[in-house]
């Protein structure tokens, strides 16, 4: 297990004195996130799974959560939330190899945000959500493609807003 962690670049061992967390580099991560971004558009295009009534639920299920996270923020309920989301819409994936790269990919870039997320919760809870929403609508139109495209464009924005918070702190 530590082997394939140090292997993902989340730690290093140095023989002798012991293993550590490596910071994370949003600026070596841009061509990560650039993939992802690309990737998620294609969630709607390769074979996606159609979602069903149940699935639908689930989801909106997860506005609920999003409302009321956005009353009382917390790290590690938004951290779930986010996870729960992203199990929902690797769901729809129907390409294999594109679900397993953006399984991995995901997991890779999650750390960023968990361990360095200096934005404010509340208004990153209140973004999630929109993007929750217009996904969902787009899963309620049966309009897959839109999902990618939504999903891209909200990555892209939270590379951006990290980007500046980065920006201001120099």
């Amino acid at each position: 297990m530590l082997t394939r962690l140090e292997g993902e670049g989340l730690l290093e061992s140095r023989h002798g004195v012991g293993t550590f967390v490596i910071d994370v580099d949003l600026d070596a991560l841009l061509p990560v996130y650039r993939l992802r971004m690309e990737l998620a558009a294609l969630m709607g295009k390769l074979d996606p799974i159609p979602r069903t009534a149940e699935d639908l639920a689930r989801v909106r299920a997860l506005l609920g959560r999003c409302d009321a996270l956005i009353q009382a923020p917390d790290p590690k309920a938004y951290a779930r939330l986010n996870m729960d989301f992203f199990h929902e819409l690797a769901a729809m994936i129907g390409n294999q190899p594109l679900r397993e790269i953006s399984e991995r990919l995901y997991f890779l870039t999650n750390r960023v945000w968990l361990r360095s997320a200096p934005l404010d919760l509340k208004d990153e809870v209140a973004v999630f959500r929109r993007e929750v929403a217009d996904i969902l609508a787009a899963m309620e139109l049966g309009d897959w493609e839109s999902v990618g495209y939504i999903r891209r464009s909200h990555i892209a924005m939270w590379v951006r807003r990290m980007q500046q918070h980065q920006e201001e702190g120099r």
